[in-house]
Parts: structure tokens; C-alpha cells; sequence
């Protein structure tokens, strides 16, 4: 199945929930709606299921026009973030209900439910209720439900949004093992670019209600089109600085100067926001050149394996990730390095200006 929006919008109340908006989704695919808390991600998923009506333009399935088409009268699957299971019900006949519901042989709703079970790791515990689970135990149990029905369109609303820190990373892992046994158009909403990274594919980024970019999930990454969609893609945020190209020179506000690459060497005169990831804002010299900047420390979080260190460099407040663990005091003074082969320019108008010259290296 091909599903196409095409010139879609959702007004409520005169308010905007989503502008004017074409995607295709091809069939196979793992489509990734990235985004901040409303963004848009649910609105657009709703109008893709038929739960609701757009404001302005059609969607089409295989060229068909099916915008008027309810829920009900389409082939689709969804998985809400909190876990939706009949609390009454065995595993086994949670993962069979809309079998049994379709009026499917007995023999037929046996092979699928196995079928689904086997994929979720599900298969010893076909006979316990929901409430005998942990919650990824559950959450599998809703995702086998709907995989089951083997729906042309599966669509999943942060599904792992509710689960502890090992259940996530655990799901997270399997997902994309999960997706290549269908050929089913996947749509997975996210508020997190790890997550988007890890399941690949095709990842739209939202934000407002617009559709800032998209594509190949890296290209993404790498390559933003715009200042919007480096931030949707960036966590913890975007770092940056306002940046003056003049007589050759680019002049942070910071007070500081880049030495140029080629890429930023090529920039017109002009004013530019400068962006650079946290993994690119370094707390040790490295070998290539950069610049050093003095910094004080705001706060230093220490997660076990990587610690995140929020400094002041001027007005600014930036934020470096750096591996293992990392002790500083509030209002401590550091050396913090920016290199300026890691950063993006960006025009006056958010339009991606240059990438320089290894940004796009991990």
C-alpha cells in the first residue's frame, strides 16, 4: 500500500493543528514522525487512521481516494502509548480479538496468533491476563494485536513512552526486527532523535504543525535542511551562537573567531546562526583545529556512562556530552573547544547556508 497526503491541513477553532502538508509513504517503510510535544505527530496520525477529517486537501491509498473513508472501512492498526489491552482476556485471545471480530477460520486465528507471538516473544505467555505482565509484557501484547491483523497501514503513537529506561531500550532494539518481516506502511511518533536513529528508515520532522523536512532518516541527521530541523533533531539541544561574516572573517558574538573551512570559507558576508551539536562541543583539546573558549560551568549531570556539562560561554548557554564522568562545580571556570569543521551556518531565514567540512562524521 502507497499512502499519500497530499495539500492536507487540520484547522480546530481556527487554530492550526497541522499546515498544509504532502507526504508519500511507500510501501515496506519505516516512516518516523519526529517532533516536540505538540508538534503535530498525533494530529497527523489520526488524519492518516480516518479518525479524523482534514480541513483541506485529500488522502489517497494506491491513488484511491479514501478521505472520507472511516476508520472502520480501513486496513489499519494502531498502537497508543498507553498499553490497551481487555484486562479480562487471556494474551492469547487479546492478540485474536480482532481476528475473531474479522469472522477469520479458527485455524487461521491460530497461525497468526503463534505467528505474533513468536515475533514478540510472547509464546510462554499466552495463557496469562495483561495484569499478570510487566509493562513491556503488555505493551508487546498491544503491538502483537496489531501486527496481527497484518494492516497495510501500522501506526504507532510513541509506544514506548510509558516504559521504564531497560523495557524501552529492549523494545527499541527489536522494533526494527519487527518492522522488515511486514510490508506494511509503519508510521512510529517520537519525541526522541535517538529513537529515530535507531529504527532508520524515513523520518519527517515536525514541528508547529508543519513539516520542516523529509527523508532518509541520516540525511536527515546529517544534512538538516533548515534550523528548525536541526533542533527537532537535536537532544540535548542545539547549541548556538550568532556568527558575522565579514572581510573573511566569521565573528562569533562570543567575541571569538572561526578559522575557516572550505565550506564556511565560501559563506557570503553576512549575518549566520552557528549550530553544533553537544557531542561536538568538547571539553578536552583536540588534535585538529579549534577554537578555546572560556567557560564557566552552570551544572554538570553525571549519567553513569557519559556526563552532560551545561556552561556559560558570554551570554550563552551551551551544553557539552562528553564520555564517562565528568566533576565539576557550579561557577567553575573551564576551557571548553569548538571545532569548526563539526558546525552548521544557517542564513538569516533558517536555511541551511553550509555544512562544514566534516559535519557529517558521527
Amino acid at each position: 500500500m502507497e499512502l499519500t497526503l497530499e495539500n492536507i491541513s487540520k484547522i480546530v477553532d481556527g487554530e492550526t493543528h497541522i499546515a498544509e502538508t504532502t507526504l508519500t509513504l511507500r510501501p515496506g517503510t519505516v516512516n518516523v514522525l519526529l517532533g516536540p510535544t505538540l508538534a503535530g505527530k498525533t494530529s497527523l496520525m489520526r488524519l492518516m487512521a480516518g479518525l479524523d477529517q482534514p480541513s483541506g486537501g485529500r488522502i489517497l491509498v494506491d491513488g484511491r481516494d479514501v478521505t472520507g473513508l472511516p476508520v472502520s472501512k480501513r486496513n489499519v492498526a494502531m498502537v497508543y502509548q498507553q498499553f490497551i489491552n481487555y484486562p479480562t482476556l487471556t494474551v492469547y485471545e487479546n492478540i485474536a480479538s480482532p481476528l475473531r471480530v474479522a469472522g477469520l477460520a479458527k485455524e487461521e486465528i491460530e497461525a497468526r496468533v503463534r505467528e505474533a507471538a513468536k515475533l514478540l516473544k510472547l509464546e510462554n505467555m499466552l495463557s496469562r491476563l495483561p495484569l499478570q505482565l510487566s509493562g513491556g509484557q503488555q505493551q508487546r501484547t498491544a503491538i502483537a494485536r496489531a501486527l496481527v491483523k497484518r494492516a497495510e497501514l501500522v501506526l504507532m503513537d510513541e509506544p514506548l513512552a510509558n516504559l521504564d529506561y531497560k523495557l524501552r531500550e529492549e523494545l527499541r532494539d527489536e522494533l526494527p526486527r519487527i518492522f522488515a518481516t511486514t510490508g506494511a506502511v509503519f508510521v512510529y511518533a517520537t519525541t526522541e532523535p535517538s529513537e529515530a536513529l535507531l529504527l532508520s528508515g524515513n523520518t519527517v520532522a515536525l514541528f508547529e504543525g508543519r513539516v520542516a523536512q523529509f527523508g532518509r532518516t541520516t540525511e536527515l541527521y546529517h544534512r538538516p535542511a533548515s534550523l528548525v530541523t536541526a533542533r527537532v533533531f537535536s537532544d540535548p539541544p542545539l547549541n548556538r551562537v550568532e556568527a558575522t561574516k565579514v572581510h573573511g572573517d566569521l565573528r562569533l558574538d562570543t567575541g571569538h573567531s572561526l578559522p575557516m573551512t572550505t565550506a564556511l570559507a565560501g559563506l557570503p558576508e553576512g549575518r549566520y546562526t552557528i549550530g553544533f551539536r553537544a557531542h561536538h562541543l568538547l571539553l578536552d583539546r583536540p588534535k585538529s583545529d579549534c577554537v578555546m573558549l572560556p567557560a564557566i560551568v552552570a551544572v554538570s549531570e553525571i549519567t553513569g556512562s557519559e556526563s552532560y556539562v551545561h556552561v556559560d560561554v558570554g551570554a550563552h548557554r551551551w551544553v557539552a556530552l562528553a564520555a564517562g564522568v565528568r566533576r565539576y562545580e557550579p561557577g567553575q571556570r573551564i576551557d571548553v573547544y569548538l571545532e569548526p569543521r563539526r558546525l552548521f551556518a544557517f542564513a538569516a531565514d533558517g536555511r541551511i547556508a553550509a555544512i562544514a567540512d566534516q559535519a557529517m562524521a558521527a
